[in-house]
């Protein structure tokens, strides 16, 4: 339920129906807007006399809300979540590029693609140190060696650094990490979205394989529920009949789950194409579409990469790809 309030509200009669609705057991989340403010209900209202409240000096409008995600629904937050980390802001403006490798193989590479990444346009530093594979005997990263090497060269760089959180008892490496992923094989990891519900830091949080768009949206309501509200969604392809390319890159999914979602909503070309030429088309079309950012895998040498090599690209194709999105927005051709 959302209750939307007439202009200049009086505070005590505000402040009587909120703790009111807190006697009920409904959790009030205000958002002020540039002209409006709206009070989201979250809980069981069922209860609640709909009637009642709309007949309050202070009340303009009632409404119910029938999708079951409500702290991720833009009908209790009209305007658009701006994360701000490290002094980079995600969502609202300027497309971000998330860039690196796929996984930390040594201090010297991953210092060594965070300075090119910097130098070509780069907002934040990715590199993968506990990763989810498919095969047990794949290089799965570096782990608690792998995020020292990672920070180091995120502050040599000057980047926020961005790493893959799979498991909750891998939490204590990863306080020096500024936003934590959460990959798509993990979307339904209910008892990892909990946890990072109760973190003050900013989590990004991908679509799985064969995910609704409402389910992608319940387990975003996971972590918000739990009291975190940094939440980043991320596109990284469904599965479809196709076997050409790793997944079917959902450009639809932007548009649909900026209108559905107030959240930020970036897309990861590289994991879905798995071919390193595709990128820089599917990276456009993204920012056409109107992301909000791009996540980008990104490796100086990638025929020597010990992991998703044939996804990454060079640094020299980051600086085409981030000259190119600057070029899209400032033409204004994005939706």
């Amino acid at each position: 339920m959302i209750v939307i309030l007439k202009k200049d509200p009086d505070p005590d009669q505000l402040e009587g129906l909120i703790a009111w609705l807190e006697d009920q057991h409904i959790t009030v989340r205000p958002t002020v807007g540039t002209g409006q403010t709206i009070l989201g209900l979250v809980g069981d209202t069922a209860s609640i006399d709909q009637d009642m409240i709309a007949a309050l000096d202070i009340v303009d409008e009632v409404k119910r809300v029938q999708e079951p995600y409500k702290n991720v629904n833009r009908k209790f937050h009209p305007e658009d979540t701006v994360i701000e980390v490290g002094g980079v802001r995600i969502g609202g403006g300027r497309p971000v590029v998330i860039a690196g490798p796929g996984a930390v193989e040594s201090r010297e590479q991953i210092l060594t693609i965070a300075l090119a990444a910097a130098e070509k346009g780069a907002d934040l530093l990715y590199g993968g140190a506990f990763m989810t594979r498919t095969s047990p005997y794949a290089f799965a990263g570096l782990r608690e060696e792998g995020i020292r090497y990672l920070v180091e060269a995120g502050h040599k760089a000057g980047l926020p650094v961005v790493s893959e959180i799979s498991d909750d008892a891998q939490m204590s490496c990863f306080e020096e990490v500024d936003i934590l992923l959460v990959s798509a094989a993990n979307m339904q990891n209910y008892q990892l979205l909990s946890l990072l519900g109760r973190l003050d830091r900013p989590v990004i949080l991908t679509r799985g394989f064969s995910a609704s768009y409402e389910e992608f949206l319940m387990a975003a309501e996971y972590i918000m529920a739990g009291g975190n509200d940094r939440v980043i969604l991320s596109e990284s392809g469904i599965r479809s009949f196709e076997n050409y390319t790793r997944t079917t890159l959902d450009i639809t999914a932007v548009p649909v789950l900026k209108k559905l979602s107030h959240l930020p909503v970036i897309v990861d070309p590289s994991r879905a194409v798995k071919k390193a030429y595709l990128v820089p088309p599917m990276a456009a079309a993204a920012v056409s579409a109107g992301a909000d950012g791009l996540f980008l895998e990104v490796h100086h040498d990638p025929s020597h990469a010990r992991f998703d090599g044939s996804q990454s690209i060079t640094p020299e194709t980051l600086g085409t790809i981030t000259r190119s999105v600057s070029m899209i927005k400032e033409a204004g051709i994005t939706v």
